[in-house]
Parts: structure tokens; C-alpha cells; sequence
């Protein structure tokens, strides 16, 4: 497979040169019509007080935000420590209780098994817990984390900030709930491959509540979207800003450039992915940790610098949060802000990150559900704070920003800006940083489209091989052109995906509510009856 995967990328060099500078128009118009129609739904405007509107996506994901907390009884508090101490490997042997009973489960008489939970009888995965979570962020964490944040603040002022960390908190609540039902309606192969997602628990889960037609047009739909997600805003976007950054930083000029760039990407990338979620998990179980290391440490080392003006950002954060009339639509404009880009950054309620942690080894689905609650405490509530703190003391310092007038320096220049200001020569620590974000990115993603590519296309390994390629080439692709109607298209097939995702998360609440039961029951037998501080009951 390597070998052919190889010669594909190497057929590319070929074909370098015949990138004429009419192809981005070209794809321009073939994907507008496209683009333009899935965003008219997906950001469908719902007005509200003061001249502003948030996008339909937005409401569903917050509605689903708040109910999940709600339900669940603030998971994302509950079982905060919980989450540390599985990663930790302090449960590592409860994969041994075997017979945790609860009340609404069925007992088999002859085995005395229980009916519900035969499927789940062996300890199946192919990743530890600390491996999927690494998967998970490694798909989240990046340009949204650098370039993201700075847009909310550019947009929304200081204030974002904070609705960016209330959006976080509330999205710790839907990651739990979406990966729990990823791992426990996961399908695992004869070989030991793990399939899951959304679209095996939209499937089966609402087959067993009786929407089994419903349930396998909203898979496919997600499916759908998924792939198209995974070669778009998971692949293209990516490519296409590291040879943006890197021909930044360095100053080239020359027209193949960001093909050469696609083209190494496209090796690295094509290295992982061939070996599955395995390889996957284990590279990015280094990476994740490394490009999050270097990039607090210097966060911490801009902020420990400047520490003088630090009271003065914390006071300026949360009076634009409740009081922003500088800013273009108030307070409910600052929001919007917040929530919006906070919601790119962390997917949660998206359910790509149920695909990644539906790989792991345990027979206990709310292990990992509560293990994956972490995820947007570390992408939002952490990294992204840590960069809006960054921009707001260095523009307290600095005034290169005027807050609301959408003029100046954005994105990834600002956040950028932000750091020279305090670390000169950093622009080149941040080119790598953003060129691993991006890479970590993309690997993760080849690997949430291609489990929706298998199971819109067949479990074959021809497939396989059929998306990896395809994959690949739009690597090349899109680190040689420049992105207009598709980041437009692929930003909103991910967000399409909430859709039929968070139908899903609503229906089956009940089930996962039954899984942390089960889970909680397993916990307490193993600690001999102690309940380590949790409560017994969701």
C-alpha cells in the first residue's frame, strides 16, 4: 500500500507544472453553486435584539450545549477529576468487572451475563485513552487556536473572551455525550479494526428506538458531509495556510511553491495515515503534547513578561463581555463572537471527535466519554484563552488593534504581531507551530473521512487505498492554490454535520445516562464499594 500510495504523490510532480493561474477560478466556479446553497442553510441568520443575528448552527449547538449539561447534571464538573485520574491509568483495572448490574438490564440465566452489554464483553479498541484524546485534539487544536481567536477578538473586542470559555465549558458537556454513544454503538471488524462514529449511532441507536429508516438516511447524510469536511476544511484549509505561513516567513515568492510544500505534506501525512488509527494515535500522542508545550511556554513566557498589564486585560476581558458598546452590536455581538469561533475551534457537537475516541480500548463507554469531556477544556478553556489573553495585553501595551473595526491586522498576523511584541524572531517559532497544527490536523481528519468513506462505500481495503490517494492529492492541491468557494463549502459541510449529529445526541441521551450507571457501578465495585467521590446516580 505504501509503495502505491507513494507513486501516486509521485505522479503529482509530473503534473506540477500544468497548474495554470486559471485553475483556482476554475474550481472557484465549479464549487460556488454548491457552496453557496449549503451555506444559506447552514448560517441560515435567526435575528435577535440589537441588529444582530446568529447562524442557525450556532443555536442548535448551544441548545444542545445546555441541555447535555443540564441532563446530565454538569458533567463537565462532575467528572472533571474523574477524566485525569482514567487518563492517570487509575481504573486500568476495571476492565476486569466483568458483571456490574444495574436495574434496567436483563440478565442472560445461563452465563448470567448481561443481555444488554454482550457486544461490549471483550476489552476491544485500538488506542488507549490518552491516544484517542490526543487523536481528537490533534484535529482540533490548531489554526482556530492561532488565527481563530484572533478574528473573535478583532471582531468582538476583549469581551469574546469570556463567551469564548462559557462556550467551552457548555461544549465539554456534548463531547461527553457524543463519545460515549461513539464507543458503545462502535462495529469492530474481524481483524480487530474499530469502526464508529456518528454514523453507527445514528443507525443502530435510533434503530433500537424505532427510527431505523430516519436513523440510516441521517448516517448517510453525516457520512456525506464527513467526507467532504474531512477534504476540505481537514485537509485543503490546512495545507493551503502552512504554505501560506511558510512562504510568509521566509519570502518566497516562486509559483510552485506552495505545490512543493502540498507535495511534502503529502509524504509526511501519507507516512501516518496508511498505518490507521494506531500509527495515527501514536504520533499524535507525541505531537499534540509537543506543539501545545511550545506554544504555552511562550504564552506563559509573553504573559510572565508583561505581567504588569495583565490586571488591566483580565478587567478589560470582562467588562467587554457585559458592557461592549465600542463594539458593532453590543453585548449580544461580543457573544456571537465568542460562541462562533469557539465552536470552530472545538467541534464540539460536531461528532468528529467521537469517530477518533470510538477506537479505544475499554468494554465501559462513559469511560471515554468522560476522558473526551477534556477536549474542549484544553482547546478552548486553555489554549484559545491563552491567546486571547496574549492579544489583549500586548494591544494594552502596544494599541496595534482597534477593537470592532474589522481594519488592521487579523488572523494569524495578529496573533502573530502579539507575541513579536514580547518575543522578537518568534513569527518563526509560530510558522512551525502553526505547520504542526496543521499537520495534526490533517491527519486526524483522513482519518474521521475515511471511516465515513467506508461506511458510505464498503469495509474494503480498496477503498482504503481509493481515499487515502484522494486525500493525498487534494494535500498538493491545497497547498497550490488559493481558497475561496471551497473553505466556504467545507467549512459548512463540518458545521452540516451538527445537524443530523445532535439529533441524535437528543434521542439517545437516555442510553448514555444508562452507560455512566453501568460505568459508575464498575468503578464502585472496583474501589471495594466506595464511589471515589462520585455519585452513583446521573
Amino acid at each position: 500500500m505504501f509503495r502505491r500510495i507513494t507513486a501516486s504523490i509521485a505522479g503529482l510532480l509530473f503534473v506540477g507544472n500544468i497548474y495554470a493561474a486559471g485553475i483556482d477560478e476554475t474550481i472557484d466556479k465549479a464549487v460556488k453553486p454548491a457552496s453557496d446553497f449549503i451555506e444559506k442553510y447552514v448560517f441560515y441568520p435567526i435575528p435577535l435584539p440589537g441588529d444582530n443575528a446568529m447562524p442557525l448552527v450556532l443555536c442548535f449547538l448551544i441548545f444542545a450545549a445546555v441541555y447535555c449539561t443540564i441532563y446530565f447534571g454538569f458533567p463537565n464538573i462532575r467528572y472533571f477529576k474523574h477524566a485525569i485520574s482514567t487518563l492517570r491509568g487509575k481504573y486500568k483495572n476495571i476492565e476486569s468487572i466483568k458483571h456490574p448490574i444495574y436495574t434496567s438490564s436483563l440478565v442472560n440465566i445461563v452465563d448470567e451475563d448481561i443481555v444488554d452489554t454482550i457486544r461490549d464483553e471483550s476489552v476491544q479498541g485500538e488506542v488507549s485513552h490518552f491516544q484517542a484524546l490526543s487523536s481528537a485534539l490533534s484535529g482540533t487544536i490548531g489554526l482556530g487556536n492561532i488565527a481563530g481567536v484572533a478574528i473573535a477578538i478583532a471582531i468582538g473586542g476583549p469581551g469574546a473572551t469570556v463567551w469564548m470559555i462559557i462556550s467551552g465549558f457548555l461544549g465539554m458537556s456534548s463531547k461527553f455525550t457524543e463519545c460515549t454513544l461513539g464507543t458503545k454503538y462502535r462495529d469492530i471488524g474481524p481483524d480487530g479494526t474499530v469502526y464508529g462514529g456518528p454514523m453507527y449511532y445514528l443507525s443502530k441507536g435510533l434503530a433500537e428506538k424505532g427510527y431505523k429508516t430516519i436513523g440510516k438516511i441521517l448516517a448517510v447524510v453525516f457520512a456525506i458531509f464527513c467526507v467532504g469536511g474531512s477534504l476540505g476544511g481537514g485537509n485543503m484549509f490546512q495545507s493551503n495556510q502552512s504554505a501560506a505561513i511558510v512562504k510568509d516567513i521566509f519570502k518566497l515568492d516562486s509559483g510552485n511553491t506552495g505545490f512543493f510544500i502540498g507535495i511534502f505534506l503529502a509524504i509526511l501525512t501519507g507516512v501516518v495515515i496508511i498505518g490507521g488509527i494506531k500509527r495515527i494515535g501514536s504520533v499524535a500522542e507525541k505531537i499534540v503534547p509537543f506543539m501545545c508545550g511550545i506554544y504555552i511556554i511562550a504564552g506563559l513566557v509573553v504573559i510572565g513578561i508583561n505581567y504588569s498589564y495583565v490586571p488591566a486585560a483580565f478587567g478589560a476581558i470582562f467588562e467587554g463581555a457585559l458592557s461592549a458598546q465600542s463594539i458593532a452590536g453590543g453585548v449580544i455581538g461580543v457573544l456571537i463572537a465568542g460562541f462562533r469561533r469557539a465552536a470552530f475551534s472545538n467541534e464540539a457537537g460536531v461528532g468528529s471527535a467521537a469517530i477518533a475516541h470510538s477506537a479505544v480500548r475499554t468494554r465501559y463507554p462513559a469511560s471515554e466519554g468522560i476522558v473526551a469531556l477534556l477536549e474542549p477544556f484544553i482547546d478552548t478553556i486553555i489554549v484559545c484563552t491563552m491567546t486571547a489573553l496574549i492579544i489583549v495585553i500586548s494591544n494594552t501595551n502596544h494599541h496595534f488593534l482597534e477593537y470592532g473595526s474589522g481594519t488592521g491586522l487579523n488572523g494569524v498576523a495578529l496573533t502573530s504581531a502579539a507575541f513579536e511584541t514580547t518575543l522578537p524572531g518568534f513569527s518563526y517559532i509560530l510558522a512551525l507551530a502553526v505547520f504542526l497544527f496543521a499537520f495534526s490536523t490533517m491527519i486526524s481528519w483522513s482519518y474521521y473521512g475515511l471511516q465515513a468513506w467506508l461506511y458510505l462505500f464498503g469495509r474494503t481495503k480498496s477503498n482504503e487505498l481509493s481515499y487515502k490517494v484522494i486525500f493525498l492529492i487534494f494535500v498538493v492541491i491545497g497547498g497550490s492554490i488559493q481558497l475561496n468557494s471551497v473553505i466556504g463549502i467545507s467549512d459548512s459541510m463540518i458545521l452540516a454535520m451538527v445537524f443530523p449529529n445532535l439529533i441524535g445526541l437528543l434521542v439517545l441521551s437516555p442510553v448514555v445516562k444508562e452507560e455512566v450507571s453501568r460505568y459508575l457501578a464498575a468503578i464502585k465495585m472496583l474501589l471495594g464499594g466506595k464511589s471515589d467521590g462520585q455519585p452513583n446516580r446521573t
